[in-house]
């Protein structure tokens, strides 16, 4: 997460530019994995066959770095993204002074608990939250900064090296890191500051182990960033500088790293501004999660990219279309937000009677509108769609195959007249269809058509 260079940041903030850039027709359409809002500062896990993917949340109307808490997204085939929402605030940390700030955090997994590692600016310090689940909820164990050493506590990262020690690391410009206890909330030894920062360091650290040795990627060089990485035989250094994973670009800016492994393959995340530019050529901070397979060479270095590509990694496996699949699992969409609500049997704090259920669904959804999900697979056939939707003033969702404009297998009519506001399942006949395709939500009408919660096809 970049925030050096304040004043060459300003520069482009208060200037209104972005240099050399076209915001409608230099933006491939489906590069960065989360459409429904700006994420930052990817830190993905891997957890019970699925992958975590922890983010920060830059705002809507973000002018510069404007972020209360963080995200979390899941999948099982590196394509199709869950939306969990909010995990984490700031709200979480009592002693913390303001509510802007939510800053690149980790979590990560031991002995049962999930420890997230969140940096909080200004000096304030490195707090840590733990839950049992990594769902959440995350709570502060401690009621103070786990760490508090300088203005640069910023960036953390955690690495558990083979013995179980782990270790602490981050900062911007220089590369801290302590040795955690076995708790994970405490550190015993003193904070140390690396001799040996690795060739055009930024921020952003993320360690891990491989094949016995460690890798260091980072933000590298400025401006812009992209992602460097270092090796060395130790778990702190001497770290030396191997070259870039992602090739520093006006397309990213700033940018964030984070490695995962899953099913026998490598990625990695990063950031760019694809969303934004969409909408105007100005500079906000208002950035997007990216990712791609990233390739080892057989002495252990990484293969260079010059970009994130447009089609991003190959699909694991496909998706279940006769099993139940929230609204808010997509590999694409337009004009649609995600919002979780409980719903109650009254409507008033007073008379509210019993819950009926917590539900995250697709909403703000307007003619053409749409949702992608990549890669289903209908086998030998479907026989009818059912979906869990709340009408607003209504319309219709046109299921295609392919394309916005692929072939109809079905169209759902989300009728107001069947009490609007009210969640209920709507269903139609489906059209033939078998093997794999993507699947397109197409959605149709005047405005406000309708809260879309889950979809299931059932078999012919």
């Amino acid at each position: 997460m970049r925030r050096s260079k304040i004043a060459i940041l300003a520069g482009f903030v208060f200037g209104g530019f972005f240099v050399g850039l076209n915001a409608q027709h230099s933006i491939p359409p489906q590069r960065p994995i989360i459409s429904t809002k700006n994420t930052a500062d990817p830190s993905p896990m891997l957890h019970n066959d699925t992958v975590f993917l922890y983010t920060g949340h830059d705002e809507d109307d973000a002018m510069g770095f404007k972020m209360f808490d963080w995200l979390l997204y899941t999948s099982t085939d590196m394509v199709n993204w869950t939306d969990h929402g909010p995990v984490a605030s700031l709200k979480n940390f009592a002693w913390v002074p303001y509510d802007n700030g939510a800053w690149a955090a980790q979590c990560i997994e031991r002995n049962g608990k999930f420890y997230m590692y969140c940096p909080v600016p200004n000096g304030i310090g490195i707090g840590v939250l733990v839950s049992d689940s990594p769902y959440g909820p995350f709570v502060d164990p401690i009621g103070k900064p786990l760490i508090q050493n300088s203005n640069h506590d910023i960036d953390p990262t955690v690495l558990i090296d083979d013995d179980g020690q782990a270790y602490l690391y981050w900062g911007n410009p220089k590369l801290y890191y302590v040795k955690l206890n076995d708790d994970m909330i405490s550190y015993s030894g003193e904070i140390m500051v690396d001799p040996t920062t690795p060739a055009n360091y930024q921020e952003g650290p993320w360690v891990w182990k491989r094949n016995g040795m460690y890798y260091l990627a980072y933000a590298s060089t400025c401006c812009p960033e992209g992602i460097g990485y270092a090796m060395s035989t130790k778990p702190f250094g001497a770290w030396e500088y191997k070259g870039m994973i992602i090739d520093a670009s006006e397309l990213t800016r700033g940018n964030h790293p984070g490695i995962v492994d899953y099913k026998g393959k490598s990625y990695v995340f990063g950031q760019n501004y694809d969303l934004l530019k969409k909408i105007t050529p100005k500079f906000y901070e208002r950035r997007s999660v990216d990712l791609d397979e990233m390739v080892y060479n057989e002495d252990g270095t990484i293969q260079s990219r010059h970009y994130f590509s447009v089609e991003g990694p190959n699909q694991v496996h496909w998706v279940n279309p006769f099993a139940r699949v929230e609204a808010e699992t997509m590999a694409w969409s337009e004009g649609v937000k995600v919002q979780f609500e409980t719903e109650w049997e009254g409507d008033f704090d007073w008379a509210r009677g019993k819950k009926i259920a917590d539900r995250r669904y697709a909403t703000f959804i307007n003619n053409g509108d749409f949702i992608k999900v990549q890669g289903v697979d209908f086998g030998p056939g479907a026989g009818k769609i059912q979906v869990s939707a709340s009408p607003v003033y209504g319309g219709k969702i046109e299921v295609r195959i392919d394309g916005v404009d692929g072939k109809v297998i079905a169209t759902v009519d989300i009728n107001p007249a069947r009490k609007s506001g009210i969640w209920q399942i709507y269903e139609a006949p489906v059209k033939k269809v078998s093997g794999v395709h993507d699947l397109y939500f197409v959605f149709k009408g005047d405005k406000d058509l309708f809260h879309f919660d889950w979809w299931q096809f059932t078999r012919k």
